[in-house]
């Protein structure tokens, strides 16, 4: 028994950019992002075969969180073109045609309710599979139980994985990127830090706190004494960038059972491919319900 939660907000923005053709519904309203969303779930399900026994798909909707009240830089829905925007609500009753769980989130983040899901269900599963290329995701992984997957390139992160790309371990991911920085979602960093000197300093040390203020116990980091005043300079800065990076696990998402997959359901999913206006979504299901 196998948990997948998908990043459906970021499977959404990459079905919108995707090269499929432009698609518009019979009503007229622009749907070329939901159908390629569609097609995404079903070749998720394909490529996962059998092994998908539960599974469910988070949404910023909308786009704004907690985050925004704790740090004016943070993502917003700034710069997303309406068109995509207008399709959020549209793209969840479309996963919800194919059988799976949704998980739609209002002042907490779709990040959030895979990190939570991820928290509360580990022991009840033999894996968990979380499906984003969101690098702070990492905090999330145990070992090979919590793992994260790149399914288009075919790539599984495990713990010791994130430890050769990142250099650090699950619990020092916040940490990480509160000094690195993660454009994703607005969090600047600190000036002067990359992520060879961050790592360095944090697999030696674990968090932010334990950092000595004097360079000279560092390990080797070029440019030591600068990044040691810059980091004793913006110390509150840099918990605040921690804080916005650190996953919350108690997002409002349901059960396990709620999760469990039994197939796309064909009566909905086929009134879903009326709504859409769409032919070619009707024979991709493999796994239909009894």
């Amino acid at each position: 028994m196998r948990l997948h939660l998908v990043d459906g907000t970021y499977e959404l923005f990459r079905a919108y950019f995707s090269k499929r053709p432009p698609h518009r519904a019979p009503d007229g309203s622009d749907k070329k992002a939901t159908l390629a969303l569609a097609f995404s779930m079903l070749a998720l399900m394909h490529d996962e075969g059998e092994s998908v026994t539960h599974v469910a798909v988070a949404f910023d909707n909308p786009i704004r969180s907690f985050r925004n009240d704790l740090f004016d830089g943070y993502k917003t829905e700034e710069g997303v073109p309406p068109e995509l925007l207008a399709q959020f609500d549209a793209a969840e009753e479309a996963v919800a045609a194919l059988g799976m769980a949704v998980w739609s989130m209002r002042d907490f983040e779709a990040d959030d309710a895979l990190a939570t899901g991820a928290a509360r269900f580990a022991s009840q599963v033999e894996q968990v599979r979380i499906l984003t290329p969101d690098k702070d995701l990492g905090q999330c992984l145990r070992g090979t139980h919590v793992v994260q997957v790149d399914w288009r390139a075919k790539a599984v992160v495990d713990e010791e994985a994130l430890v050769r790309r990142r250099g650090v371990r699950p619990p020092s991911v916040p940490d990480l990127l509160a000094l690195t920085g993660d454009d994703a979602d607005g969090i600047p960093g600190l000036p002067g830090f990359g992520e060879k000197s961050a790592s360095a300093l944090l697999a030696r040390f674990i968090h932010l706190e334990q950092i000595p203020a004097d360079p000279a116990a560092w390990p080797t980091v070029r440019q030591a004494p600068r990044l040691a005043a810059t980091l004793l300079e913006r110390r509150e800065d840099a918990l605040l960038y921690r804080r916005l990076a650190t996953l919350r696990t108690d997002a409002p998402i349901g059960t396990l059972e709620e999760t469990r997959f039994a197939g796309v359901p064909r009566e909905r999913f086929l009134a879903l491919c009326d709504a859409l206006g769409t032919g070619e979504l009707r024979d991709r299901p493999r796994r239909w319900a009894a």
